[in-house]
């Protein structure tokens, strides 16, 4: 097995170890007798469970450290991250990252897109502002280095003075720098 494979498996188990399993229904309604014999129904918003945490440029301005939940949902890697502006239990989603191996996003992206909407990890990992949480650190350091071979796209949700207000714009890593055609081409030497 490859170091990368190694990695994603081990985010994987990672996510079925610490995804509590309490709460976990099939949708349809059950007694309390039924739901203690049942088996459980995994739901996509289970595995979410890889905690980062990183400040963002929105509108320009350096805010956050944001709190990042994520996960991995295909080996590319490809992985998601819902976004929050705190740890407390009723924390608001304020931002979705999609994160793509760059093998993904530097064939199929067009380059003056890229520069606008998505950021490079190796990048903002090399910045030192990014923190793998509640893990070793022997295993935050693979996590980072597997992310360190993606690109990221961050969207963020403004809310009005108590509400979501329908508005949301693309945010980005602090320290993105627009990149030539050169460098968007290389990112496997850099």
């Amino acid at each position: 097995m490859s170091k990368k494979t190694n990695v994603i498996f081990l985010l994987a188990v990672l996510a079925f170890l610490v995804t509590p399993t309490i709460g976990r229904n099939s949708g349809t309604p059950q007694s309390a007798a039924q739901q203690s014999t049942a088996p459980m129904k995994a739901s996509p918003a289970e595995g979410y469970n890889v905690h980062v945490l990183a400040p963002h440029l929105v509108d320009g301005k350096q805010m956050g450290p944001y709190h990042h939940y994520c996960k991995v949902v295909a080996p590319d890697p490809q992985i998601q991250c819902l976004i929050y502006d705190s740890i407390e239990p009723n924390a608001n989603l304020v931002q979705v990252e999609w994160i793509y191996a760059k093998k993904l996003t530097r064939a199929q992206v067009p380059l003056k897109e890229w520069n606008s909407n998505w950021h490079d990890h190796k990048i903002e990992i090399a910045g030192g502002r990014v923190q793998v949480l509640d893990m070793p650190p022997d295993k935050a350091k693979e996590v980072a280095d597997l992310v360190a071979t993606t690109d990221g796209m961050i969207y963020h949700f403004y809310f009005g003075s108590a509400l979501p207000n329908g508005k949301m714009s693309i945010a980005q890593a602090v320290g993105h720098k627009p990149m030539t055609s050169a460098e968007f081409k290389n990112y496997e030497s850099k």
